[in-house]
């Protein structure tokens, strides 16, 4: 029997969790209009593979709420509000992934050093594979985007790009799902 590697993607056991994207610091991140359209394909592919997903606000009262065309694209989903960096810190999320059987993460989000990295960093030590989309994630500067991203890496996060976390849950062409998902990363 030929075996598939572990770290790949499995729709059962995936969740796509959104950190932190608001109005309010999104426009001083880098490519800010990336992040959004990245944000936006995962949402749509998700929902597609009807696999959940998951977004938190960071202080909303100071940040602002979600970006306008993700909380559009969300629908009816609730932020989970927090005031930690970390998504460890946002009420009962993990221990909820935990009890939906939820194993492989995911992340998009702002800024990346900081509730990004915090977030996998928290998410690798209670045993979740975490797969960051780096095209989905930003900081203000480089610097602080390629040191976390290496960061994670070394520390155990599969380090990807949109499409192919879509393509991932997606396994195989020719379905319905492939027709669609395919119309989204064009």
């Amino acid at each position: 029997m030929i075996k598939r590697n572990e770290k790949i993607l499995k729709r059962k056991n995936t969740a796509l969790l959104i950190i932190d994207i608001q109005e309010r610091i999104l426009g001083v991140m880098q490519n800010p209009e990336g992040v959004v359209t990245n944000t936006v394909k995962l949402i749509n592919g998700f929902k597609i593979l009807n696999t959940p997903i998951y977004y938190t606000e960071q202080y909303p009262k100071g940040l602002g709420e979600t970006e306008a065309t993700i909380k559009n694209a969300l629908g009816e989903a609730k932020a989970i509000q927090k005031l930690s960096f970390s998504c460890s810190g946002a009420g009962n999320l993990f221990d909820e992934l935990k009890e939906k059987e939820i194993t492989q993460i995911a992340i998009t989000g702002i800024e990346t050093h900081v509730c990004v990295q915090q977030t996998v960093l928290d998410l690798l030590a209670n045993d979740f594979q975490v797969d960051l989309a780096a095209d989905a994630v930003s900081s203000r500067n480089s610097f602080d985007y390629e040191t976390a991203l290496n960061r994670m890496r070394q520390n155990g996060a599969e380090v990807t790009t949109t499409e192919a976390i879509l393509f991932e849950l997606l396994e195989v062409c020719g379905t319905e799902e492939f027709k669609q998902i395919s119309k989204i990363v064009k």
